[in-house]
């Protein structure tokens, strides 16, 4: 493990006032938004989409890193170039998502655990030769009160999971996301997902120092405590901020190379603004808050573009427009008078 090299990745991932873009959807999942928009479910489809994105004049400007796919980072865009080798010479650092989906969890009712340890090592080599700096491994939390979840047995395997996970990348020289996702599907509380989530992140890092991982290595990504989707008291920015930033004060050790937030069913506006409101309420924090969304920046490019050649110009501007928003509100700029229309 060269501790420097993994040192520099996670600084260069979340420097710079920039952060990450996740492109990493898997055929079915990006396949079932180009259903919703009547674009046809095509493996070429997703290559002319993710060439879209890659191929962005500007993207650079605010995104310093991409989350591929496997099916991406083993695939060339139209100029004949590895997708890797395309964000590199744009210098935006590659990664790649590694874990294999989640299954229920044995006996937890309703519970998911994330597989794909199997081969990893392995498969981590082969990425690396691809020209992966960094990998990704998101675990998935369920708030089910009903179902008293969720339960010590789900945390602690998904938490041990992603430990073993992140240690095979820093032994690869690959810097690991950890991504340890709350979801905000249900009913939930602005309070219980708080609780969720410290409980979670108290798990995950009890589980990376168990496997010896350099904390300055990696990069968390995690979920913002929001209120679940089906709440009726949804929670102001503010809130939203404050709240955040307070669990992560007690759960995540100085440390850590840097933290980019996944953006997990919020609109893109709600993702800035809660973002923009860290930044602007909250100084002097011990790491970097940046972001690493997928829907909350790609969204409107996706809906631009629509499968047709002839948008690709006006996507790419509204990607590149959404990355620059996110990147000002990592400045504490972001206002919601900058948000144009589409």
């Amino acid at each position: 493990m060269n501790e420097q090299t993994l040192k520099a990745t996670a600084a260069a991932m979340t420097a710079d006032a920039k952060g990450l873009l996740a492109m990493d959807e898997s055929g079915p999942t990006a396949d079932k938004r180009f259903a919703a928009l009547g674009i046809p479910q095509t493996p070429d489809m997703r290559r002319a989409y993710r060439d879209m994105i890659v191929t962005a004049p500007g993207l650079a400007d605010a995104i310093s890193g991409a989350i591929l796919h496997d099916e991406t980072i083993r695939s060339t865009t139209f100029a004949g170039a590895p997708f890797a080798q395309a964000l590199q010479k744009v210098g935006i650092i590659p990664g790649v998502k590694v874990d294999g989906g989640t299954q229920p969890l044995a006996l937890h009712d309703g519970e998911l655990v994330t597989e794909g340890l199997d081969g990893l090592r392995e498969r981590l080599a082969a990425y690396a030769e691809m020209g992966a700096r960094f990998a990704k491994w998101r675990a998935v939390i369920t708030i089910d009160d009903a179902k008293n979840a969720p339960s010590r047995g789900c945390i602690e395997a998904n938490a041990q999971a992603l430990a073993r996970y992140a240690s095979m990348c820093q032994e690869s020289g690959i810097v690991p996301i950890v991504e340890p996702e709350v979801l905000m599907d249900g009913g939930h509380t602005l309070a219980r997902c708080a609780e969720v989530t410290e409980r979670t992140l108290h798990a995950v890092f009890g589980a990376l120092r168990t496997q010896r991982v350099l904390l300055e290595g990696m990069v968390l990504k995690p979920n913002m405590v929001v209120p679940g989707l089906k709440c009726p008291a949804q929670a102001s920015v503010d809130d939203v901020a404050d709240a955040t930033v307070e669990i992560f004060r007690r759960a995540v050790p100085a440390a850590v190379g840097g933290i980019a937030f996944l953006s997990g069913g919020q609109s893109a506006q709600d993702a800035s603004a809660r973002l923009n409101a860290m930044h602007v309420r909250h100084v002097d924090l011990p790491w970097p808050l940046a972001f690493s969304f997928a829907r909350a920046i790609q969204d409107p490019a996706m809906r631009t573009w629509g499968g047709k050649e002839e948008n690709v110009g006006a996507a790419q501007e509204a990607l590149v427009e959404r990355a620059r928003l996110n990147r000002l509100a990592r400045r504490g700029e972001y206002t919601v008078a900058m948000e144009t229309p589409r």
